[in-house]
């Protein structure tokens, strides 16, 4: 089976760990572009494209935002399948018509979040789940037609809009990623010690079944859904 052509459009800013976290979890051959720097893919001839997470905001007037989603915009309606990570899932939804605000309130952390069943995105994954989660913006209307997959008390956490997927949830992050990114935080001392606490060997372990989207995202793009 031939590797699948997949590229990762890098919106974190050059964060250190991203290269690290989407090469072990994307069974694949990719092509990573850092978008912040105004570099996009020049052709949408891949098998699949992944939106990493990011500190910008998706509805902020930025030009590689504006190109980011122009490319994106082109290779859906080309057909390739998107998975959006966090500020990915923002980017997609806004894309195709939905909408992105700031919360008000900002999740961070390993946090539960409960799945429809409804997709194949979350086989094998528990209908209640575990994952590490950091974002005070969400999206607060789905783009026509889309499906919601998943959800919390803070927001919609997943949705599918034909082979377009995104999860508002860092299903990528290992430890290392999630201490350094609450270390770096604007937080009160209280708040960041506390959720410092909640970052142990067994949380990650429970974040574990996450994961799971990457090889199932991938598996719809070999195997699509009649």
């Amino acid at each position: 089976m031939r590797q699948l052509r997949i590229a990762l459009l890098d919106a974190t800013h050059g964060d250190v760990h991203t290269s690290r976290n989407f090469r072990r979890e994307l069974d694949g051959s990719l092509a990573e572009f850092d978008v912040t720097a105004g570099d996009v893919p020049e052709t949408t001839d891949y098998d699949a494209a992944v939106v990493t997470g990011s500190r910008s905001s998706v509805y902020w007037d930025e030009p590689w935002i504006e190109a980011t989603k122009t490319w994106v915009r082109e290779a859906v309606d080309d057909g390739v399948p998107h998975l959006g990570i966090c500020w990915g899932h923002q980017l997609l939804a806004t894309v195709l018509g939905g909408t992105v605000e700031d919360m008000g309130v900002y999740e961070v952390g390993y946090h539960e979040i409960e799945h429809t069943g409804d997709s194949r995105l979350f086989d094998d994954i528990d209908r209640r789940f575990v994952s590490f989660t950091t974002h005070s913006d969400a999206v607060t209307t789905l783009p026509p037609g889309a499906e919601a997959l998943a959800a919390n008390e803070y927001s919609n956490h997943a949705f599918r809009h034909g082979d377009v997927f995104g999860v508002q949830f860092h299903p990528e992050y290992d430890l290392r990623t999630a201490r350094d990114l609450v270390a770096e935080k604007d937080l009160s001392p209280e708040r960041r010690d506390t959720i410092l606490e909640g970052l142990t060997e067994d949380a990650y372990a429970r974040s574990q079944q996450s994961k799971l989207v990457f090889e199932n995202f991938l598996a719809s793009v070999r195997s699509p859904e009649a």
